[in-house]
């Protein structure tokens, strides 16, 4: 059926206003437009909706049958069309899903569900860890949001840079070279990799490589706690993000050195659908990750 819903429109003035008159001056419309609408209706419906009766106009039984129904669905197509955008976290009950590393999470976790704690207490949160391969979760709407080092480069996609962190070497506090790690004693010492995919070089290799020098990698595991524990217990160097590690690397009693080579501050970048753009929960989830990651 084709059906005009601005028909449902001048019902309602119609019913409200009992008039084609009332019914015109609320709808900023002419008489005769409402006259023609008011046609419509009485030919789709098979009722007369209004009938004279003296000078007024009386509604028909059915008119005052459909006069609550076809409010409320007035009612609800502007709703629909202009959504409210008041927002309220108290009230809020929704569980949002976070996709990142092992090592941010730990930063993370404790600050963000210390703030939902008291401002949405209906909120909950899952942190899934990163996946060994690329995957359309993001697309599929299966993780609200992506933290990581990247983001994704189709339009679809929507990002916020969230600050810098900066690369460390991380080793046990009685490391033989602690307080004097140069570039020839970095090189030397042991290395641990933390990769999701198992891969045993990364970009450290290729900076080395432009000195001449080469490390040797004892092995990847594929989180940061596994990692750290290595570390503590050898003299294994871990090289990673700092401020990102810290609540692990404090946890372990280990220490941090700047590195004596010049490696780019990782970004920290969420990542998020263009569905969720205009979402009031979604935009109040991504500012609390940005203040708890502040």
């Amino acid at each position: 059926m084709q059906l005009d819903l601005n028909l449902l429109t001048v019902l309602d003035a119609l019913l409200e206003e009992g008039s084609v008159l009332g019914a015109a001056d609320r709808l900023r419309l002419s008489s005769p437009a409402v006259s023609r609408s008011l046609g419509r209706i009485r030919r789709l419906t098979g009722d007369d909706i209004l009938v004279r009766t003296g000078r007024t106009m009386t509604p028909t039984p059915y008119a005052l049958g459909v006069r609550e129904q076809v409010g409320d669905l007035v009612r609800q197509a502007r709703d629909v069309l202009a959504p409210s955008r008041e927002f309220d976290p108290a009230e809020l009950d929704r569980t949002f899903t976070l996709q990142c590393h092992d090592a941010l999470a730990t930063s993370l976790a404790p600050p963000l569900l210390d703030a939902i704690a008291r401002l949405a207490p209906g909120v909950r949160l899952r942190f899934l860890a990163e996946p060994a391969s690329d995957n359309d979760d993001l697309r599929h709407g299966r993780i609200d949001l992506a933290i990581g080092s990247a983001a994704p480069d189709l339009p679809e996609f929507r990002s916020d840079n969230l600050g810098h962190d900066r690369v460390v070497a991380i080793l046990r506090r009685d490391h033989p070279y602690a307080g004097r790690l140069d570039l020839a004693a970095y090189a030397a010492q042991p290395h641990i990799l933390v990769s999701r995919r198992g891969r045993l070089t990364d970009p450290i290799d290729e900076m080395l490589a432009t000195h001449g020098l080469r490390r040797r990698v004892l092995a990847s595991v594929g989180t940061a706690a596994s990692a750290l524990l290595v570390v503590s217990r050898s003299d294994a160097v871990l090289t990673a993000p700092e401020a990102t590690w810290l609540p692990l690397i404090e946890t372990f009693g280990l220490r941090t050195e700047p590195l004596p080579l010049p490696v780019p501050p990782p970004p920290m970048i969420c990542s998020w659908h263009q569905r969720y753009d205009t979402d009031p929960a979604h935009a109040w989830l991504r500012a609390q990750v940005r203040t708890a990651l502040g």
